[in-house]
């Protein structure tokens, strides 16, 4: 997968929750160009969730995409996002599009990529993003060592972390649950 600056979204399934957040600082370069972007959304009357990670237009782009295939897949969300990637990775105009999704419902957490990746991680947890990697290790170990947490403690606490760590990301939390 491609590394994506600029943003951590985390999305977290336990004890029967679904959690998905991100931060809301978009860069430009080095530079903050807005610190409270919204890159979480909610899509087929709030059953399903979405986060990106990248260049907001290019997002955009995907997610009016993926909205279009959950349509014609009747919100089969496995179905939509592989419908998805199969266009991404074949069109050359997607082709360029330099972003990253995690899609959400109450059963299933995937994360799709522009090489045609749609990947159900391990855990229940997944995470896109320049703070991703301290993002995902904060979830895990809060899964395993504070298991009394809801999703929603535990993708609030660890973007906090990643928002502590990564430059590329801040502490404006935006998080929805299902």
């Amino acid at each position: 997968m491609m590394p994506i600056h600029a943003t951590t979204i985390l999305a977290v399934q336990h004890n029967g929750q679904v959690a998905i957040g991100g931060d809301g600082q978009a860069t430009i370069g080095n530079t903050i160009a807005k610190s409270n972007v919204r890159k979480i959304r909610k899509l087929q009357d709030g059953k399903i969730l979405v986060g990106f990670a990248g260049s907001t237009a290019d997002a955009f782009t995907l997610l009016d995409r993926f909205e279009e295939k959950l349509n014609s897949y009747g919100g089969n969300m496995k179905r939509a996002a592989i419908e998805l990637a199969k266009d991404w990775r074949m069109d050359r105009y997607l082709r360029r599009l330099e972003a990253m999704l995690i899609t959400v419902n109450k059963e299933e957490l995937l994360m799709l990529s522009g090489t045609g990746d749609v990947l159900e991680p391990d855990h229940q947890v997944a995470a896109i993003g320049s703070g991703a990697m301290y993002a995902q290790s904060a979830a895990l170990a809060l899964k395993k060592h504070a298991p009394h947490l809801s999703a929603e403690e535990i993708v609030r606490e660890s973007l906090t972390i990643a928002a502590d760590i990564c430059i590329y990301t801040n502490h404006n939390l935006i998080i929805e649950k299902l």
